[in-house]
């Protein structure tokens, strides 16, 4: 489809979309396009590039939200470990079944004569005889038949062609390598310079790796009033193990489904992203899912039917949002991913029902006066069939919480912090805006509805639920009124 004739039509859509900025959609007017059909959030994948790179893409980012007239959050996704064979000679290695592999971390050349180097020195240390190791993305399998010294020797299980700085990973976990890495260090600083909304970190294990990253950020020099927030990568077997506490210490998940899958096996995984995506909304989290959601797409102008159903069943798992990795980075129909993956998404919640009244409300726990609130909110809505719940905030506290219920009715989260709206962007069915919320209660209530009304958010007569805070010294939420619009 030419650009001159993009039906340029927003669809309304509660799911949120991330999309990966790349060479095919790094171009203000095709990034400009993208969010006018339904873009939410870009992510940007920090295992390439440097900081001027990054901070160029900020800028277009930025810019194509201006004209557009609607924020979008920046998602700064860090490399991790380079759990990695080092480079083969003339590219690639074919290899046939029962060859024997060394994997020597020791090797300093080219990889040649069944013998490749390591990028990830301390593979012979983490594994022994009979662990089963998948490259790239499990194409290739080995079967390690003794460890001497610095050499991993191995069995070829199936004839493949090994390439160089192909991933490694291991059945079943147990790769010791660290979540952040000095690489991951500096990337970090450059995502909070450019002002990133969130930062992605890989392969994590544990809440100390979440822990360490948020300390990272908060000392960070250039960082801002409000600091980006932080999404745990699910990749790894330790992740699941851990998955409660890794969950807690972050404020979203990713379930990044190609890793995972390889380290825990591919029919594990539908079963696992349910659990992540439930567990995630039961301890108010946001999720994403991600991984090859609309792969073929990289080539073809229409996806196939089973990524229509991977999206449309993501959607009735209940994640805030769904992503595009190589789809939007580097595919030849950036633009129809993003327009085709809004229309499955609308579709999937135009036929979802929301979830009944007594398992919603027993899932999510109510600890303070503002989760109270939300799940208020959320009940007199769905009682009164209001046309939308709306909450003043200054924080995004309030419009998260009531997010967390997986309704498929609009929030629309108005704040006067323009880092605050961006950063509402990736939860499910919130409608982020700026406005002063920060005025004498009443009036601020009463200039919230003409702004809704004045954009057709909401029309006269129509029914609302709307939440704010009458502490204003506090800033906290604690009241809901029921109005009707003049």
């Amino acid at each position: 489809m030419s650009k001159e004739h993009r039906d340029l039509t927003r669809i309304s859509h509660h799911t949120k979309i991330v999309a990966t900025i790349g060479p095919a959609s790094s171009d203000e007017e095709t990034l400009e396009h993208m969010i006018r059909v339904g873009l939410n959030v870009v992510r940007f994948n920090f295992s390439h590039g440097d900081a001027a790179f990054h901070g160029e893409n900020a800028r277009k980012v930025r810019e194509a939200s201006r004209r557009v007239g609607r924020e979008v959050a920046i998602v700064a996704d860090l490399q991790g470990p380079k759990i990695r064979v080092g480079v083969i000679e003339g590219g690639k290695m074919e290899l046939a079944r029962g060859d024997k592999l060394i994997l020597d971390a020791a090797y300093e050349g080219e990889g040649k004569n069944l013998r490749v180097g390591l990028d990830y020195r301390e593979l012979p240390k983490d594994v022994k005889a009979g662990d089963i190791l998948l490259l790239d993305d499990g194409l290739l399998t080995l079967k390690v038949d003794k460890v001497i010294g610095e050499e991993v020797h191995t069995t070829v299980q199936n004839p493949a062609v090994l390439k160089s700085k192909k991933g490694i990973n291991k059945q079943g976990g147990g790769l010791t390598a660290p979540a952040l890495t000095e690489k991951d260090y500096q990337d970090l600083k450059t995502a909070v310079a450019i002002g990133a909304d969130y930062i992605a970190v890989s392969f994590v294990k544990s809440a100390a790796d979440m822990e360490l990253a948020r300390q990272l950020v908060s000392q960070a020099e250039d960082r801002g009033e409000i600091l980006p927030g932080l999404i745990a990568k699910i990749e790894r077997v330790e992740a699941i193990e851990n998955l409660e506490e890794i969950i807690l210490a972050s404020d979203g998940v990713m379930v990044a489904r190609g890793d995972l899958a390889v380290e825990v096996g591919n029919p594990a995984v539908p079963a696992l992203q349910k659990r992540i995506i439930r567990t995630a909304r039961q301890l108010r989290r946001f999720s994403i899912t991600a991984t090859q959601m609309m792969e073929s797409m990289i080539t073809n102008p229409v996806p196939t039917r089973a990524e229509v159903s991977d999206v449309a069943n993501a959607v009735l798992d209940g994640t805030d949002a769904v992503m595009l990795s190589a789809e939007s980075a580097a595919g030849a129909y950036p633009f129809e991913t993003v327009r085709t993956m809004a229309q499955i998404c609308a579709a999937a919640e135009q036929a979802q029902e929301d979830l009944p009244f007594e398992h919603t409300f027993d899932e999510i726990p109510v600890e303070r006066i503002d989760q109270g609130i939300a799940n208020s909110a959320v009940f007199t809505a769905l009682l009164l069939h209001a046309k939308a719940i709306v909450a003043l905030t200054e924080s995004g506290t309030t419009a998260f919480q009531i997010s967390r219920f997986g309704i498929n009715l609009p929030i629309h989260a108005l704040t006067p912090s323009l880092a605050v709206q961006r950063k509402m962007s990736i939860y499910r069915s919130v409608r982020p805006a700026r406005l002063d919320t920060s005025k004498e209660h009443d009036e601020a209530i009463r200039e919230a509805e003409e702004y809704l009304v004045q954009r057709r958010h909401l029309k006269s007569g129509d029914l609302y639920v709307i939440t704010s805070g009458s502490m204003r010294s506090s800033g906290g939420t604690d009241e809901l009124q029921v109005r009707r619009t003049r």
